[in-house]
């Protein structure tokens, strides 16, 4: 079932600079590997730069009418971005965190949303990272001393505690 399906708002972020770079600051430029930092031109476009092909969420993920869509410049959600303000103006206190790379952007959120009086579930099937090492090791701080940053569980758990959204009558 799709989660607007049972009501939850969708908001997707992806981690993206302007093109000229300019909200990116010099220490995050200097960062990998010489020949492949940002901006610099990959195979999928100049890497993390807003418009490009890499840049844009995968069509098996892609949004769905009514979804939001937030660009950040940073690892999290809420750093220089509207974030913040789209739960809270809704009144979501509650949020579930997905995505990549589970110890560098899903941290960053999950962090900075516990800072700010949040619960976040992470569905531990749908984060993910370069190394298996550090995708244990990352949900395992998460959950850490009775969930310091917040819980985590599959999303088999999840779906079968959804049900649909009845229809007003």
């Amino acid at each position: 079932m799709h989660p607007a399906r049972s009501g939850l708002t969708v908001i997707h972020t992806r981690e993206g600079h302007v093109p000229d770079l300019s909200d990116c600051p010099p220490a995050k430029l200097q960062r990998g590997e010489p020949r492949l930092r940002i901006g610099d031109a990959g195979p999928k476009g100049r890497i993390l730069v807003r418009g490009e092909y890499g840049h844009d969420i995968i069509a098996d993920l892609a949004p769905i009418p009514g979804e939001l869509v937030i660009d950040k410049p940073g690892k999290g959600a809420f750093h220089g971005t509207t974030f913040g303000v789209e739960p809270q103006s809704r009144g979501i206190t509650r949020l579930i965190v997905t995505g990549v790379t589970t110890e560098v952007c899903v941290h960053t959120t999950v962090r900075e949303a516990n800072d700010r009086g949040y619960e976040c579930l992470v569905l531990s099937d749908c984060t993910g990272s370069y190394f298996p090492e550090f995708q244990q090791v990352g949900l395992a701080m998460i959950a850490a001393q009775g969930g310091i940053f917040g819980w985590v569980a599959p999303s088999e758990a999840l779906l079968a505690s959804l049900t649909p959204q009845e229809a007003p009558s």
